[in-house]
């Protein structure tokens, strides 16, 4: 086991597109930290550069207190997962996770205690003989976890394993990936672009956006005190509302809207942040510190309640509500101080109040 120190890494591509712009971080010893942002932000080519599949243009990879920036990846004591699987479609099982001790002359005794000690683990002892055809996509998945594991790595690396799956088998194996993550207590990194993944998986949560770290914290910490507009949109599903308003002599003015004063902010535009499921029906929600009525657009039915969809003065909003709501109504809506977040509307930072 081991940390990995990411350390001003920047990777800059043939024809100067820059993919990563001096990503600094360190995820702990036995940590399982998430890089988790959108389509091309860069946190597949974080992880490419930590794993040595990608050259590092600058900056420097730490693991173990140790540079790995000019070291092939089979020197890097690291075991990647990929999206893909990546098994030998000809070998079996147990060819396919024994390869890789065979190539580095690993001796036949240890090599089959490792194999056996990883079928175990994974519960695929009944598949060794069969081969990766023969599999259904989450067997194939523990085939490709175990391969890394039977490496007995510094570290693991997790590339979008999960996406190949259905939704009732993701959820089933991440769940299954975390409490293997626990019981071998290796320093892991998880690529996801799914935030509801990131939130459930994560000890360390990695938010990217265009090539930079917007936020890292614990999940709920990100979840509950987003750094910026970027973060609050997100993460969270459905994301955080962000309406436009503006500060004056010590009040914040939101449109048809009643909102107490806060102390400390400049006069300026500033915008407002409220999760769907911090607005209450207004005549339930104690010492609201906002209040006004949506126009309903549109209700979505989730079973244990509903997401209702509308506009307030020509903003839109989103409502989580246990109610019934029709097309049409005007719901009166509050929210407390305590639930109000405030950001910079122009950085987009968040803002101390």
């Amino acid at each position: 086991m081991a940390a990995i120190e990411i350390d001003s890494v920047v990777k800059t591509y043939a024809g100067g597109v820059t993919a990563v712009r001096g990503v600094s971080v360190t995820i702990p010893d036995g940590a399982f930290a998430v890089l988790v942002g959108p389509s091309g932000c860069g946190k597949s080519t974080i992880l490419r550069m930590v794993a040595g599949l990608e050259a590092i243009t600058a900056g420097e990879v730490r693991i173990g207190g140790r540079r790995v920036n000019e070291l092939d990846p089979a020197d890097r004591d690291i075991a990647m997962v990929f999206q893909n699987y990546a098994l030998y479609p000809h070998m079996s099982v147990r060819d396919n996770l024994s390869y890789g001790l065979r190539n580095r002359r690993v001796a036949r005794d240890e090599i089959a205690r490792r194999v056996a000690a990883a079928a175990d683990t994974l519960q695929i002892g009944a598949l060794l003989d069969r081969k990766p055809r023969a599999l259904s996509g989450g067997q194939r998945q523990r085939v490709a976890m175990g391969r890394a594991i039977v490496r007995e790595p510094a570290a693991f690396l997790f590339d979008e394993p999960l996406s190949n799956l259905d939704a009732k088998l993701r959820v089933q194996m991440r769940a299954e990936i975390r409490q293997l993550q626990r019981r071998l207590g290796t320093t892991s990194i998880y690529v996801t672009h799914d935030q509801q993944e990131a939130m459930t998986m994560a000890d360390t949560l990695i938010v990217l956006n265009g090539g930079r770290i917007e936020q890292v914290g614990a999940p709920l910490g990100v979840y509950r005190h987003p750094a910026t507009t970027f973060v609050a949109a997100f993460i969270g599903s459905p994301p955080m509302n962000l309406l436009s308003a503006r500060v004056e002599g010590g009040r914040v003015l939101l449109e048809g809207a009643e909102i107490l004063a806060v102390a400390g902010l400049a006069d300026g535009p500033v915008t407002v942040g409220i999760r769907p499921e911090d607005l209450a029906p207004g005549a339930s929600a104690p010492d609201p510190a906002v209040a006004f009525e949506l126009a309903v657009d549109y209700v979505e039915e989730l079973g244990n309640g509903r997401l209702v969809h509308g506009r307030h003065a020509g903003q839109e909003m989103t409502v989580a509500v246990a109610a019934d709501v029709a097309l049409g109504d005007r719901l009166a809506l509050a929210a407390g101080r305590d639930r109000l977040h405030l950001f910079d509307s122009a950085s987009g930072r968040r803002l101390a109040a």
